[in-house]
């Protein structure tokens, strides 16, 4: 049994969850302590956290921290998300945060953030698996933004991030001056211009039966967890014009809740009518829930219902149709690279996530060739880097799209690739999946599957790979010498290209 401490500064709220989580019974929550404090409105206006909201949040934390010596938690992890992500002055902030209570702070990036609220939802296994058979979108309401991921068939999609969150529109409205009376009519306007480009985009002709609603205090509001698409809008017609003191004691919440509330109802309703939607789930889950989830399934106490690899490599594969790439081109592709990462994974030091990356590598490799023929290589870096890879932290996107990159230009030294985010060991991580990348596709070189079957046998420093086909490889053997030469070099193993007739 562990007692596992999650705290989440958000951008309205820092909330601390004690779990126990045990191998045997799971997750349990024992105690949960919020306190109400508005950083992202610093953030959102003026750019930077104040002084006296630092202050604030150190008296804060360091009540936490009293809290869990007195549990004797095993583990502790603190988390931020969007208004220390964007603050100006974060790193003096962290550093102030540190000194004064002794808590290393994670700020997470969005796709991280969002893709760990996903888990906590995703924990709710039997509830979550027989809603996601039917069309079903996630609708992740945040201070400062909105991520919308889209399932089909039980597989997660698309996924896709939008500036405006809760706390930042209720801002820009004030800023703005609004009257109530002009209020929602505002807010309507800016929501359905950002969403009239995502439907065009992703939404399309897709049928969402359901809506999941996280990261909001709809639930609280509404005291269920369940409502049908009428449901909601007549609790909508009932709240929206109502003053923040009326709707509080209509809905038994504080105040200052009212006044995030409803911004994301204005949000929720613009994608009920973008979406025919049937049924709304709100489980009340917040990003508490998905930390424990997470440490649970680092520490290998818990068993996983649900393969969210599979889901980022489906994300990846929907967004390689949108750019174009071919489908049987990239299967001949990660086939041929799988098999070689498999071969020389123990004695190269790789895990499962280097085998990720490299597939999902593959799979975006030619997404590029959309925006520039001549240089598709570049163009597909900066493709990726714009992408919300949802379950990728930004260093692992950025690997994938040097990755994909350098598959078709030399690999630059150290010192003239990537940013401050770029290790040395993420670099050696570049060299050997751009290795492997650039052998699979000469392979393939032609993009017509001449190859109908492939095995790979690794003998010491040897790896030969031995294509079935009856057609003329002249042109894949040609472009093979060229790689395996780079393939030699990064693994000290030099590959060896056979030929075997299918006749």
């Amino acid at each position: 049994m562990k007692l596992f401490a999650a705290i989440d500064i958000g951008s309205y709220e820092v909330e601390m969850k004690i779990f126990q989580i045990t191998s045997g019974k799971g997750i349990k929550e024992i105690d949960c302590v919020c306190h109400r404090m508005e950083l992202g409105k610093d953030v959102y206006r003026d750019g930077r956290i104040g002084v006296e909201m630092t202050d604030e949040l150190c008296r804060v934390l360091n009540d936490f921290v009293r809290i869990m010596k007195g549990y004797r938690v095993d583990d502790w992890r603190v988390c931020a998300t969007s208004a220390v992500r964007e603050a100006g002055n974060q790193l003096v902030f962290l550093d102030r945060v540190k000194r004064h209570t002794g808590l290393e702070v994670e700020v997470l990036s969005n796709a991280s953030q969002r893709f760990m609220d996903y888990k906590s939802i995703a924990s709710r296994e039997n509830e979550f698996n027989r809603i996601i058979q039917k069309g079903t979108a996630i609708v992740d309401v945040g201070g400062g933004s909105i991520q919308i991921s889209l399932f089909d068939k039980d597989r997660l999609v698309a996924s896709q991030n939008m500036k405006i969150g809760n706390l930042r529109l209720r801002e820009r409205m004030m800023n703005e001056g609004v009257s109530l009376k002009h209020y929602e009519t505002l807010l309507t306007e800016v929501v359905k211009n950002e969403f009239l480009s995502y439907k065009k985009l992703y939404l399309k002709d897709r049928v969402i039966s359901n809506l999941i609603v996280v990261g909001d205090h709809i639930g609280d509001a509404v005291h269920k967890n369940v409502m049908t698409r009428a449901d909601f809008l007549n609790f909508y017609d009932d709240m929206i014009y109502r003053s923040d003191e009326d709707a509080a004691g209509r809905c038994e919440v504080p105040e200052d809740v009212i006044s995030v509330l409803r911004p994301s109802l204005v949000v929720y309703r613009c994608f009920l009518e973008a979406a025919d939607v049937e049924n709304i789930w709100m489980p009340g889950l917040h990003l508490t829930d998905g930390m424990a989830y997470e440490y649970a399934q680092q520490n290998r106490l818990l068993k996983l219902g649900h393969d969210f690899d599979e889901d980022i490599l489906a994300a990846a594969r929907n967004a390689a149709k949108r750019y174009q790439c071919s489908k049987s081109h990239i299967k001949v592709c990660e086939d041929l690279a799988v098999g070689i990462f498999d071969k020389i994974k123990k004695s190269q030091g790789f895990d499962d996530r280097d085998r990720l990356l490299l597939r999902i590598a593959v799979i975006l490799h030619g997404c590029g060739k959309f925006i520039s023929l001549s240089n598709a290589g570049e163009s597909a870096y900066h493709i990726i880097m714009a992408m919300d890879i949802i379950g990728l932290s930004e260093e692992e996107k950025e690997i994938v799209a040097n990755v994909v990159k350098y598959n078709t230009v030399p690999l630059e030294g150290y010192d003239k690739i990537g940013s401050s985010r770029m290790t040395r060991e993420n670099y050696l991580t570049i060299a050997k999946l751009t290795a492997i990348l650039g052998v699979v596709n000469s392979l393939d070189r032609s993009h017509k599957q001449k190859t109908k079957e492939a095995k790979q046998i690794l003998h010491e420093n040897e790896l030969v790979i031995q294509l079935y086909s009856d057609e003329d490889l002249s042109l894949e053997k040609k472009e093979f010498a060229k790689k395996a030469e780079f393939f030699e070099e990064v693994f000290s193993i030099r590959p060896v290209l056979r030929q075997k007739k299918m006749m």
